[in-house]
């Protein structure tokens, strides 16, 4: 998560939600289905933005993007990792006020992101099965599907992982499992998590660095953090799932710098940890914002990669999803 106050400079250059107005009250009741609470919400068609914001590798293309509107007092707000769960568009997603939504992505008849449906949200519970009520208990900041179909939520501020079980149906009692021996601080944890390609485990990113592997028994250092914390002008990880066409993963990589200079990237990580080149970058000019998701799957004889900005709950900021396509071994 990055901290609300690093972005209130950004005001004017991205306040074009449609929900930047003050609160229209309270939300209509809607009952749970199944534990899951239907959200209202609509989208809206965004580009790139000007000419000189977004650079893209040879072999990537822009696949459309959605600005995703919802009420000001919409649990859709700071959202801030994303996974697919079916090769149809199915996703979830989480918040770092402990909520977890998931829903459908919609693509036009040439396949491009043209909206999102079927939007739905229930709160996270604690280990005592009680929602979860604290900030300090619900800084959620990533997701990872493991092959046996559990969901793993990792945790800032009270730095843990846990297991929410398989999905629809998550477990009202959450699992502890293990999370990389490091004494992060409070608000720089594990933002990026992410099933292992062998199928036994997961990795895990620190927004100050460091990469691990994780099994049931212990963590593995696969890079070690830097001796110096990085600074929010360095471009830190905050989100990782893996190549579908490959042994490695894409990550995004986020830097700030005040007052309005707020830039995305995406690369791959290779199994050491090393990073690849740039494939996306987005800046200003272009459409930007505070990017902390990312989904990744075959299509066709590419590569499909959505990237999902977390708006901070800030009307100067806007929850994006934007995709793009990837020739495999660019």
């Amino acid at each position: 998560m990055m901290s609300l106050r690093r972005f209130v400079a950004i005001g004017a250059l991205l306040a074009v939600s449609a929900c930047a107005g003050g609160s229209r009250g309270p939300l209509p009741y809607v009952p749970a289905i199944d534990g899951w609470v239907p959200a209202l919400s609509a989208t809206r068609a965004v580009g790139l933005g000007l000419p000189g914001g977004a650079m893209l590798a040879d072999g990537v293309r822009f696949a459309g993007g959605v600005e995703l509107v919802v009420d000001p007092a919409s649990p859709l707000h700071s959202l801030s990792d994303l996974k697919l769960t079916d090769a149809d568009g199915g996703f979830v997603s989480v918040s770092d006020a402990g909520d977890l939504a998931r829903g459908r992505i919609r693509l036009d008849r040439n396949g491009r992101l043209s909206g999102l449906a079927s939007l739905s949200y229930r709160r996270l519970t604690l280990e005592d099965g009680s929602p979860i009520q604290e900030k300090a208990d619900g800084d959620a900041e990533g997701l990872a599907l493991l092959p046996d179909g559990r969901l793993l939520v990792s945790f800032e501020r009270r730095h843990r992982i846990w297991s929410y079980g398989r999905l629809p149906a998550i477990e009202a009692r959450p699992t502890p499992v293990r999370h990389p021996d490091f004494a992060f601080t409070e608000n720089d944890g594990m933002e990026g998590i992410s099933a292992r390609h062998d199928g036994n485990g997961w990795r895990v990113t620190g927004e100050n660095g460091g990469v691990w592997d994780c099994v049931t028994a212990a963590c593995t250092v696969v890079q070690a953090p830097p001796a110096q914390p990085l600074s929010d002008r360095d471009y830190r990880i905050t989100a990782m799932d893996r190549d579908p066409s490959g042994d490695g993963w894409f990550v995004v990589q986020r830097s700030f710098a005040p007052p309005i200079d707020a830039r995305a990237r995406v690369r791959r990580m290779a199994a050491d940890g090393a990073l690849g080149p740039v494939l996306v970058e987005l800046k200003l000019p272009g459409t930007t914002d505070n990017f902390e998701g990312l989904a990744a799957l075959t299509r066709g004889d590419r590569t499909r990669l959505y990237i999902l900005s977390d708006d901070n709950n800030n009307p100067a900021q806007r929850t994006l999803m934007l995709a793009f396509d990837v020739t495999p071994g660019r």
